[in-house]
């Protein structure tokens, strides 16, 4: 009985899990179908992320963006606001951050807050648009995020190209941020950088913001009941409006930080995809700031595993896309395990039922 209780109790994290295990049970047959030496692509695939420190480090350093805007994404979920838009708010921000900090010539213990913040600032405008239409106007904050993504981008791509471009490069990239903007990389022979402690702290704060204070309230009895939240006496705008413009201003701050941390200067000619990725660790991490830490570890072990399988191996490193669409429609799926929880619901209130008679039951 307290097995069906500890299930009950823990089943959401339990459904995840058990929808991961089926993911890499999914990898494992697919490896054995298309490898001609399964045995060696298993291990490549597993355990080939561990062998070396640099590729390690790339798990961390792959994951860094993933949390924050996993937890920017997690944020407008929790308000049951299905914004996209970190994708646009992370390139926009990086861009407009980029060219604050090569126009800008300030003493460094301000300069580089201040890049953040301007980055910051960039990606709480961007989260603001669609969160004012949704709540001013009651446009799809679905169909405004990602159509804000496109205008991102070539917003983005103009303003490097036009005015901060390094015409001494061979490609567009703009001009490189001064050496004392860079995040230091605090791991000889790695990339590890202080973007990815960065990221940790994020998930804690958005954590402590969600789960302990009113404004977090606020956010997820709004993601909860609308109605109900309204009735009351939250103002339902106001929090339709700040959920958005925190993921907005976070994801911003991702995407600035990539650029002080690895790239030290803008050179994207391509959306990176990072804000798709936080979507994706969003929903393993069931919109939980903490569990989003794990699940975009999972999904960056998952990547360079992939990578190291695409080198050392007949596989594609597309099997990964595979993987991870295979554990999204298990997460999603309303009716994954529904009937499993069904019938334990309704054995444990039978139980509890013959318990209360059995108590009534006069003595003697």
């Amino acid at each position: 009985m307290q097995v069906e209780k500890f299930i009950l109790k823990n089943f959401t994290l339990i459904r995840v899990l058990i929808a991961i295990l089926i993911g890499v049970c999914i990898s494992i047959f697919l490896i054995f179908v298309i490898s001609s030496v399964p045995g060696e692509s298993l291990k490549y695939f597993f355990t080939g992320q561990l062998a070396s420190k640099g590729r390690i480090s790339n798990i961390f350093e792959m994951a860094a963006p993933m949390i924050l805007c996993g937890v920017a994404i997690a944020i407008a979920f929790q308000a049951e606001q299905f914004n996209i838009g970190a994708e646009g708010a992370f390139f926009i921000s990086a861009a407009v951050g980029t060219a604050f900090a090569v126009s800008t010539n300030l003493p460094p213990i301000i300069h580089i807050p201040m890049v953040l913040i301007v980055a910051g600032i960039t990606g709480a405008a961007w989260g603001f648009i669609p969160g004012f239409l949704k709540a001013k106007l009651g446009a799809s904050e679905l169909v405004s995020s990602l159509m804000l993504n496109y205008v991102a981008y070539y917003l983005s791509l103009f303003l490097i190209r036009t005015y901060f471009r390094d015409k001494t490069a061979g490609f567009l990239v703009s001009l490189k941020l001064p050496e004392y903007l860079w995040f230091p990389q605090f791991i000889p022979g790695t990339r590890i950088h202080a973007g990815v402690v960065l990221a940790i702290v994020f998930a804690f704060a958005a954590y402590y913001f969600l789960y302990h204070t009113t404004s977090g309230l606020e956010i997820r009895l709004t993601g909860y009941n609308q109605k109900f939240a309204r009735f009351g006496g939250i103002n339902v705008v106001k929090v339709i409006i700040l959920s958005q413009v925190m993921m907005g201003a976070i994801a911003g701050i991702g995407g600035m930080s990539e650029i002080m941390g690895i790239h030290h200067r803008f050179q994207w000619q391509i959306s990176p995809g990072y804000g798709w990725d936080g979507v994706i660790v969003a929903i393993i991490g069931r919109n939980h700031p903490l569990l989003i830490i794990l699940s975009s570890l999972f999904l960056a072990y998952l990547r360079v595993g992939g990578q190291v399988l695409n080198l050392m191996a007949d596989v594609p490193s597309e099997l990964v896309a595979v993987i991870q669409s295979a554990i999204i429609l298990l997460v999603t799926a309303e009716a994954f395990l529904g009937k499993w929880k069904y019938k334990i619901t309704r054995r444990e209130a039978e139980r509890e039922e013959r318990e209360e008679a059995a108590n009534e039951q006069p003595v003697g």
